[in-house]
């Protein structure tokens, strides 16, 4: 099981949301084909076919909570994390 499997699991489980290193975030929203913009310290994650925008900030390098519940919204909607989505 890959890095990005374990987070996966990890954030789709829910019980550890505050324990989400923003890194890891990062490049989880990445390998599940985010774009990135950054407007000051704020990460803006968008992806074609997903009408919702996450616009992340860390907090001493970790993501927060109420951020990570979106991320879960948005993954568990628009069904994403397949094997084929972290396979790049």
């Amino acid at each position: 099981m890959s890095q990005q499997d374990k987070l996966l699991d990890k954030i789709l489980s829910g019980t550890s949301d505050t324990d989400i290193p923003f890194a890891q975030l990062w490049q989880l929203l990445y390998k599940l084909g985010f774009d990135e913009r950054i407007r000051g310290d704020h990460r803006i994650f968008v992806k074609n076919g997903v009408e919702e925008i996450l616009n992340l900030q860390h907090k001493r390098g970790k993501a927060k909570s109420y951020q990570i519940k979106q991320v879960r919204a948005v993954i568990l909607k628009y069904e994403l994390g397949s094997k084929n989505d972290l396979s790049l």
